[in-house]
């Protein structure tokens, strides 16, 4: 099978598309013909190394996963012996995790069982591969960590990304009263995504502004946890979920200390994909509730051009890897 591999850290220009061989699954692993894949920040740091602010390093060390990709949808082809949730020829979707890890940029990928869901019968495989981490991350933010309920004021900072587009559309179906903070160029999308109010992070600091807010999503976080604190209501939660890596560190270390100092709270986690919560998306996709925004899409033969399309900053939505609707090389 044809698959997107990297053998180095470091930028785009690493990663090759190679002939290798289709993988078998597991007992508990299924089998999944990938039409679509999509890209992630975790992507990035996966192609780049753990050691990225010091390149030279990454050269004494390759990468734990050969074929990045974490978000899919396809055909089921075949399936493990333990498996009983899926048939062969069953359209899925979810995360491509699997024994061998990662593996979305590829013909073929064998993912958990628990990894996966039926596809929604209305979105095409493009639209149902943009949706696991993305969404994932924006469901368990808003819902787990930020504890959200119908009426509450809930600000998305970064709300034309991918984690903020599922972001604003989540929120209100819970029934709340949305904010989104993007660019001008994007507050119109936000508006056609449900948002109730949209403010131009170039023309308006909203953490001077005086409103105060139940929840905050930092879908891309650039103030620091203390601006963010000061537009918190009395018991309000501040949830970082992306940003620049400075500012979610600051998240991460201070998170335990301020949410013992009084009634508001940081948050910081990293989604876990699981069935129960790819099923609850697909059935607001289904009902219309939640539309996957896609920016762009590219082949497979692309990923290198797609990666760095998507590491400039200014996708609205996400960006998608087009790999097929029929067989590939087996």
């Amino acid at each position: 099978m044809k698959a997107i591999v990297t053998t180095r850290y470091g930028p785009p220009e690493v990663l090759e598309l190679l002939e290798v061989p289709t993988p078998a699954p597991a007992d508990d692993e299924v089998l999944v013909e990938v039409h679509a894949a999509a890209l992630n920040p975790l992507d990035s740091y996966v192609m780049r190394g753990p050691v990225s602010f010091f390149p030279l390093l990454n050269k004494r060390f390759k990468p734990k996963h050969s074929i990045m990709g974490a978000d899919v949808a396809g055909r089921v082809v075949a399936v493990g012996k333990d498996i009983t949730r899926f048939s062969v020829g069953d359209e899925v979707f979810g995360g491509s995790f699997g024994k061998r890890g990662m593996g979305g940029f590829a013909e073929y990928v064998c993912p958990l069982e628990t990894s996966l869901a039926l596809k929604p019968v209305n979105a095409s495989s493009e639209e149902a591969a943009a949706v696991p981490v993305a969404a994932l991350t924006a469901l368990q933010g808003l819902r787990d960590k930020g504890g959200i309920k119908a009426g509450h004021k809930v600000l998305i900072d970064g709300s034309s990304g991918g984690v903020g587009t599922f972001s604003v559309q989540i929120a209100k179906s819970f029934g709340a009263e949305v904010t989104a903070v993007c660019s001008a160029g994007k507050m119109e999308m936000s508006r056609s995504l449900g948002a109730d109010h949209v403010i131009d992070y170039a023309r308006e600091d909203f953490t001077r502004s005086g409103v105060l807010y139940d929840l905050i999503v930092g879908a891309n976080a650039h103030h620091s946890v203390f601006s963010y604190m000061r537009v918190l209501s009395r018991d309000g939660i501040f949830v970082a979920v992306g940003g620049n890596i400075p500012k979610l560190l600051q998240a991460m270390a201070l998170a335990p200390v301020i949410s013992r100092m009084g009634s508001k709270k940081v948050r910081f986690f990293i989604a876990k994909i699981n069935v129960g919560d790819l099923e609850y998306l697909k059935g607001l996709i289904e009902a219309g509730k939640v539309v996957p925004v896609i920016d762009r899409t590219y082949p497979l033969s692309e990923v290198a051009e797609a990666m760095r399309y998507r590491e400039l900053g200014h996708a609205s939505g996400k960006v998608v890897i087009r790999v097929g609707d029929s067989g590939g090389s087996v």
